[in-house]
């Protein structure tokens, strides 16, 4: 199989992804020389992290996971581990940036005008809400039944219901006044 240079790595990538077996024998000094460069790999990733410790120190478990992985395909005497293992580090901070980045570069949240998405309304509870006032509102007598359903559901003017009714005004206050009285009481009595 051919041998594909990564760039500044010092790997040479076999299309074969890392595994245990690539891992160094147990004699051998990769792990003390890994262990020797965390501090300094947890100090540097840090800064690159800000404030996010847990994010750092995973990103830092994974680059000396890596180092691990590829011990035998990296060049220890000819190239300083630490360059690898910051370049490493920092790609992979790269892409943890990358991946939690909820806006597209070169947009803000000011671009898309409010800053929460408009609530979705719960069409479920609104049947069944309409459906219970339904019910309630064919316990009212008829004359208070429309009375209501004008004024308050369909916002008509008491003036423009009295007219259309042929009653006078006072008539229409009365009959939604007492109407609205007795949905509230028929309302309680099914909540309770």
């Amino acid at each position: 199989m051919p041998r594909i240079d990564i760039g500044h790595t010092g790997i040479e990538h076999t299309g074969e992804e890392p595994s245990a077996a690539h891992a160094p024998p147990p004699g051998d000094r990769t792990l003390p020389l890994l262990l020797a460069e965390r501090d300094s790999l947890r100090h540097y990733v840090a800064g690159l992290m800000g404030r996010d410790s847990q994010g750092a120190e995973d990103i830092v478990q994974e680059t000396l996971l890596r180092a691990w992985q590829f011990a035998g395909r990296l060049d220890w005497q000819d190239r300083p581990i630490r360059m690898w293992l910051f370049r490493v580090a920092r790609n992979l901070v790269i892409d943890a940036k990358r991946k939690d980045r909820a806006v597209p570069v070169g947009l803000s949240t000011a671009d898309f005008g409010a800053t929460a998405p408009a609530p979705v309304p719960d069409h479920a509870e609104e049947i069944s809400e309409r459906c219970v006032l339904v019910e309630a509102m064919r316990t009212l007598d008829p004359p208070r039944r429309e009375a209501v359903a004008r004024v308050h559901l369909l916002g008509q003017p008491g003036e423009d219901v009295a007219r259309l009714l042929g009653v006078p005004r006072g008539t229409v206050k009365s009959r939604t006044h007492h109407g609205i009285r007795a949905l509230r009481a028929e309302l309680s009595g099914n909540a309770a």
